[in-house]
């Protein structure tokens, strides 16, 4: 099944900055079949359901593996059976709606 994600991945128990391991979880986003968008807040994912679901468990994985004992993950999915959507499309249709 084709899915849209929007995942937010909190490493707890290593300080302030987390740029370090959002980046370790861009790395692995960024595999062959997920199409990825970077935002202040997470990451946008557009994939195959297992594909993002083994890429949020790997994610978790690697932020263990770099010293947080703890992770938060918010993970908001969309699935769609009327027809196959992408990332663009959901942004391109607000945009069209907007008055100028």
């Amino acid at each position: 099944m084709h899915m849209i994600a929007d995942l937010t991945v909190v490493p707890i128990g290593v300080g302030v900055s987390l740029s370090k391991y959002v980046a370790a979880c861009e790395d692995i986003l960024k595999q062959p079949g997920l199409k990825t968008t970077l935002h202040p807040n997470g990451t946008a994912i557009e994939g195959e359901w297992d594909a993002v679901m083994a890429a949020v468990k790997a994610c978790h994985e690697k932020v263990h593996g770099m010293g947080a004992p703890r992770v938060f993950t918010t993970l908001k999915i969309g699935t769609r059976t009327d027809r196959e959507q992408t990332l663009e499309d959901k942004v391109d249709s607000v945009v069209a709606k907007q008055q100028l």
